[in-house]
């Protein structure tokens, strides 16, 4: 399906996922609470050079080119074939700069917040920032199986350690649903590797495969990324995940680790079993609007709003999974900009919520009401992300929402109608949260007290606006860098691999 070539341009892959490793090594070492002033300035450091180490990728990237672009391979384990094989395509572009940019984001929002073990924290995120790239930069089966895996380790320390009361469960049945997920993978990349005698993704995406073998692979496969999405019924870990993790650990998780299952759709399960995604399409479309419609009914009752925005993540999600099996362009195409879009929004509404809490140490929405009143800048921020996250036209969430509805109804008129009432109730639940806590009278003096934004607050939602109304008014410069990479993913998953 796709071929690649050694690029001659710097190794742009490699500096994009070690820099903020070596940088988050360093703020380990060096950082100290008696010295928390430095450690934040060498932190934003570190997350800027590391963000700017992905732009290149962006300006070099040709639209136009099939297969993998600025690939680097290097042996690692030759005894066993295995490579250090970096490249990405139209399909993975985006998420190594949203990864890099929402680290940045999470930097400035702990600048006053966390005040102890504040090297460790922000080193962790570091860390994680560039073990995600690696994820979606890999092209070596157990390569990428590495990085996926690591991620864990640095979310369950943040959430182990500055999460909130309940922190141990909810970073033990973190770990445990995302790890025993991911055991089946293991499985089915060493069987892979034993049937290829090689762990190259793109050598594996063209190996003839039985049917039976496909649906092994395929629902081994399924196992840890459907947990990661998460997708219905394995999606019960991710609501008190978020209510117990701090404001930097939700936005990461929800921006771009429930992103890493997704993009696994795309990259191994639909290109190396095509004729079993095709077969178990519709148990998947199930599932997904299961999510759709079913988890936006729940977030309506939720009384906590970052279990409302977890639940909303939850049925967003299920808009991505829903576009991946309708092998359509527009369908697909539009999931991948769910995707990308949904790091701007989710990640902005758990910082605003994490605004609020900083102040009022409380994220009941019957502790709100008024806040308007005394807050009007946040208000105004909160009230785009909200309508954002209900699909409002002009912003990021409208476009990959309406793009898959679409690619549904092309698909099946009777799903692309079910999938549009996620608009519905994506608008009842945002906007019942806006409303009792935002408008209103003053409810009590805990909101009398507020405090509008600082500099560094609204700075943080300000470029989080900016990004969400761009990519709403103009995604053209995201969908042009994906058109050719889904057309070939459209049109490998169109031919059998039965031998």
């Amino acid at each position: 399906m796709m071929q690649s070539t050694i690029s001659t341009l710097p190794p742009y892959l490699s500096l994009a996922i070690w820099l903020p490793i070596i940088f988050g090594l360093i703020v380990l070492a060096v950082g100290r609470d008696s010295n928390a002033g430095f450690t934040r300035v060498l932190t934003l450091i570190g997350s800027i050079v590391s963000f700017g180490a992905t732009i290149p990728l962006i300006t070099n990237f040709d639209n136009a080119a099939h297969g993998m672009q600025f690939v680097e391979k290097a042996a690692w384990i030759e005894r066993f074939n295995i490579w250090y094989a970096l490249g990405i395509d139209g399909l993975s572009l985006w998420f190594i700069p949203l990864t890099a940019f929402i680290t940045i984001i999470v930097v400035i929002s702990a600048w006053q917040v966390i005040q102890n073990r504040v090297a460790q924290y922000m080193g962790a995120f570091l860390i994680l920032s560039g073990i995600m790239i690696g994820v979606f930069a890999a092209t070596d089966g157990l390569l990428f199986y590495f990085f996926f895996e690591a991620t864990l380790i640095p979310m369950y320390i943040i959430i182990g350690i500055w999460g909130g009361e309940n922190r141990v469960y909810a970073s033990f049945k973190f770990f445990l649903y995302t790890f025993f997920g991911s055991l089946l993978t293991l499985v089915a990349i060493v069987y892979l590797y034993n049937v290829t005698g090689s762990w190259d993704i793109l050598h594996w995406h063209k190996t003839p495969l039985t049917m039976k073998e496909q649906i092994f692979i395929f629902l081994a496969f399924f196992m840890a990324f459907a947990v990661k999405v998460p997708m219905f019924p394995v999606h019960t870990w991710l609501p008190d995940v978020h209510v117990e993790a701090p404001t930097g650990g939700s936005a990461v998780l929800a921006a771009i680790m429930l992103k890493l299952g997704a993009y696994g759709f795309i990259r191994f399960s639909l290109p190396i079993t095509p004729d079993a995604s095709h077969y178990l399409s519709g148990f998947v479309i199930t599932l997904s609007l299961i999510a759709v419609i079913y988890v936006g009914l729940v977030a309506l009752v939720q009384k906590d709003m970052k279990k409302l925005v977890a639940y909303s993540s939850i049925a967003h999600m299920g808009f991505v999974t829903l576009g991946f099996f309708m092998f359509n362009a527009m369908a697909v195409q539009g999931a991948i900009m769910q995707m990308i879009s949904h790091g701007f929004v989710s990640g902005a509404m758990f910082l605003c919520i994490g605004v609020l809490y900083d102040q009022a140490h409380s994220r009941q929405i019957a502790d709100y009401g008024g806040v308007v009143n005394k807050m009007p800048k946040f208000a105004a921020f909160f009230i785009l992300f909200s309508m954002a996250n209900c699909g409002l036209p002009a912003t990021s969430g409208f476009v990959g929402e309406f793009m898959v509805i679409l690619g549904a109804t092309q698909y099946n008129f009777w799903i692309g109608l079910l999938a549009a009432t996620a608009l519905i109730f994506g608008a009842a639940y945002s906007l019942w949260m806006a409303k009792r806590v935002i408008f209103g009278k003053v409810a009590n003096h805990h909101v009398a007290e507020l405090v509008d934004l600082n500099g560094r607050e609204f700075f943080m939602l300000g470029i989080l606006a900016v990004a969400t109304l761009y990519m709403g008014l103009y995604p053209a410069p995201f969908t042009d860098t994906m058109q050719t990479s889904v057309a070939d993913l459209l049109a490998h998953v169109a031919h059998s691999k039965l031998p």
